[in-house]
């Protein structure tokens, strides 16, 4: 397997809410300048995975490394310099209009009496270009549709200047033209910026589709990572997801397709209709 240098790592870690762990003694190293998709059915600890990667979620055992250093030990504005999260609901503040929602995305480059500065302005413009947001600037936030509002808030995280984002579910709600969009826009954004990427995604076809490196869990453990080839056979697939499945080649962009086995419905042939008959006779007789 190909080694990638890696900024971002966990090392045996273990999440968990009280009582129930979720994710056991994991150690991941998320590949600089690529794109990470982490995969698994409902409840695998995906989600989970990635709050503690952002440092929500505090360790119950291992850690999480930000450059050498135990990320929870390092101060709240320096890793949001470099961090950018979309968490999988976020909430804009009511009436915010999209540049002021984007502009928070500086907060972290802020001091308490720091004027906004030209370079805020421009990272601000910039985020907005790259993610398309540019001619919204002015409309509120909550009048947007579901794929526009996904985009300001990557604009959002983007205008920090972090070069590490992380983004939970970034398709949900979306329909698979827009899905398509979002996931285009974020490999634009890595191969122009050489962002690096981590996310959580439902669909495994779409995954391998847009993953440099993939990560598959069951039950808050890795079954399998590396690449889409490597991941998405049926073997891990029936493994992770309980699927009875064949893996074929997507013909378009020539990685690994899954297509459930399933029940096969055999197709019924349609029933003979005596009054359209009827019909087609009596119109033929009349011509």
């Amino acid at each position: 397997m190909t080694h990638h240098t890696s900024r971002l790592l966990t090392q045996d870690l273990t999440l968990g809410y009280g009582e129930r762990r979720v994710v056991r003694e994991v150690s991941v190293a998320i590949p600089d300048g690529a794109i990470t998709v982490v995969v698994g059915p409902n409840a695998c600890g995906k989600s989970t995975l990635l709050k503690g990667l952002a440092r929500l979620v505090r360790p119950q055992g291992g850690t999480v490394l930000l450059d050498g250093e135990q990320i929870h030990r390092r101060p709240t504005k320096e890793v949001a310099k470099v961090l950018g999260l979309l968490p999988q609901n976020p909430i804009a503040p009511e009436g915010v209009v999209v540049a002021d929602l984007v502009g928070r995305g500086r907060h972290p480059h802020q001091g308490v009496f720091t004027r906004w500065t030209a370079e805020d302005r421009a990272a601000v413009e910039e985020a907005m270009v790259l993610t398309d947001t540019y001619d919204l600037a002015d409309r509120a936030v909550d009048e947007l549709s579901g794929g526009q509002r996904q985009r300001v808030w990557i604009a959002m995280a983007l205008a920090q200047g972090a070069d590490l984002l992380l983004l939970d579910e970034p398709t949900t709600y979306l329909d698979v033209a827009h899905q398509v969009e979002m996931l285009d826009l974020l490999a634009e954004l890595n191969t122009r910026r050489g962002t690096t990427i981590a996310m959580v995604l439902h669909d495994l076809n779409l995954s391998a589709r847009y993953a440099d490196h993939l990560v598959a869990l069951h039950d808050g453990r890795i079954v399998a990572e590396g690449t889409p080839d490597e991941v998405v056979t049926e073997e891990v697939v029936r493994t992770v997801f309980g699927l009875d499945n064949r893996v074929v080649q997507d013909p378009v962009s020539h990685t690994p397709l899954v297509v459930p086995v399933g029940r096969h419905r055999p197709r019924r042939p349609v029933a003979p209709d005596p009054q359209a008959d009827q019909a087609t006779a009596t119109s033929q007789e009349n011509r």
